[in-house]
């Protein structure tokens, strides 16, 4: 595989210039001191409860996610480009999801295959024909990026998935800026960094510029699937960084299609809902009928126009990985522009002769469940046995439209401290783009670093760990 892209160093060694007052600060920092802010910041996460659940390890217990003292650093220009080209696709997401489920004028122009659309188990149709408050469906998403060589061009950004249903990690985002912050205070007196901690704020904004029509003063709450979801400390963390409530499926009911939340003072109307719940578990009258997590009647709220949900049912067909090969035709059919942020090259094995180009060449490539999040049901070629390929060999074979291939990118590496110091790390970046009457975020995101040598896993569900991430003002 190619050597990759270095954030902290040029091919020649050089320090990079935005890396070079930090690194002259990391040069003179004794690793005594070091190593005794890593332990202060074990024990700070430990004390907040700053855990996530490894589902698939033998008893599945809640961990730390590891955290990074060294930050990802980008420069002012570079996250200015990078930001106008996730306005463009959130803009371009959203255009999709308010088209397919009404006019499917995206279909006529036969730009995407009905099928792939109509056919996909993320489509809703319960949601056709439903008007979604300033037609909003993706209030929040998280865009992941990836950096890799490509040609000629050192370094270019590439967009690896979208998630629109329930993306996660932006507590991890807010915490680990703190923990710098509180940590090592010096390093920002040094370079202007630009500000996280407002996120919070933008996102009850932005939850409440898309409430019901006629609500001036909405009332948001948070929707949990409660405490042993591995993200229940970002659910409690997010609603108290709000001020608002977090409430389960058991705090809610419905009364003439309204949606209300039991408090000691009463029943209290319930206008926007931030809910981390999937679209099966939110209404059991409407979706599976076992679900004990959601609301019954929600739906019918919902299509009543009484409720916002963000994100809006329905969402899960935008960030499908079938339709993830179409979003740069979105972008051009709706906004009439060319992409700024490219794509992965992207075999579909529902076509026969991708899906015979990468049966050939299993042990080159990431082959990924269509379905598939937090880096289950995926295989990565040169670092699998070949016991391994064949037995997903049997997969694609039985079910070949429920994969997509993407070459194997040297995902570029950041330095991580590890057990045997310091060493390069393969990194992404998930960005949060919020979308209300205005498209907003915060500069930056949430850096995953893969902490196993080589491994290009950086999912936190797969043991990776997490680093600050700073774009410069200047």
């Amino acid at each position: 595989m190619k050597k990759a892209y270095d954030e902290m160093y040029a091919p020649d060694g050089a320090v990079r210039e935005h890396y070079k007052r930090y690194a002259s600060w990391l040069q003179k920092m004794p690793n005594e001191v070091i190593t005794r802010k890593r332990k202060a910041a074990d024990v700070a996460f430990h004390r907040a409860g700053i855990t996530f659940a490894v589902y698939g390890e033998a008893n599945s217990k809640e961990r730390l996610i590891p955290f990074d003292i060294v930050p990802r650093i980008i420069p002012a220009l570079e996250w200015q480009r990078m930001e106008q080209g996730l306005r463009q696709r959130v803009r371009a997401l959203n255009a999709f999801l308010h088209d397919i489920y009404h006019d499917q004028e995206i279909i006529k122009a036969g730009r995407i295959p009905a099928q792939q659309i109509l056919g996909n188990s993320q489509f809703r149709k319960e949601m056709v024909g439903v008007d979604v408050p300033e037609g909003i469906y993706a209030h929040i998403a998280g865009v992941d990026l990836v950096r890799a060589d490509h040609g000629t061009t050192e370094g270019e950004y590439y967009v690896l998935e979208d998630n629109l249903r329930t993306p996660s990690g932006v507590s991890y985002m807010l915490e680990n800026r703190k923990m710098m912050m509180r940590l090592f205070p010096d390093l920002f007196t040094r370079q202007q960094v630009a500000p996280v901690e407002h996120y919070p704020d933008l996102l009850l904004n932005s939850m409440r510029s898309v409430a019901p029509k006629g609500v001036t003063e909405p009332n948001v709450v948070v929707l949990t699937p409660g405490q042993y979801n591995s993200a229940y400390f970002e659910h409690t963390f997010l609603a108290q960084q709000m001020g608002v409530d977090l409430v389960d499926g058991n705090d809610l009911f419905v009364r003439n299609e309204t949606v209300y939340m039991r408090t000691t003072e009463g029943p209290r109307r319930v206008d926007v809902i931030y809910r981390r719940i999937d679209d099966d578990f939110l209404d059991p009258q409407v979706f599976n009928k076992d679900s004990m997590l959601g609301v019954p009647g929600l739906f019918s709220a919902y299509r009543a126009g009484n409720v916002t949900l963000a994100n809006a049912v329905g969402t899960g067909i935008a960030d499908d990985k079938a339709i993830y090969v179409h979003v740069p035709e979105m972008i051009r059919f709706y906004c009439g522009e060319e992409p700024i942020l490219s794509n992965v090259p992207t075999w579909e094995l529902s076509k026969a002769d991708d899906c015979k180009y990468v049966l050939e060449h299993l042990a080159e490539l990431v082959v990924k469940e269509v379905h598939g999040s937090g880096g289950y049901g995926m295989l990565v070629g040169p670092t699998s046995s070949k016991q391994e390929i064949e037995d997903f060999r049997a997969k694609i074979l039985a079910e070949p439209s429920n994969y997509i291939a993407q070459p194997t990118l040297a995902l570029s590496t950041c330095p991580t401290y590890v057990d045997s110091g310091v060493a390069p790390r393969h990194i992404d970046l998930r960005p949060y783009v919020l979308s209300g009457k205005e498209i907003t975020m915060v500069p930056g995101g949430l850096t995953r670093v893969a902490l196993k040598e080589g491994s290009l896993v950086v999912n936190s569900s797969q043991g990776g760990g997490t680093k600050d991430t700073w774009v410069l003002e200047n």
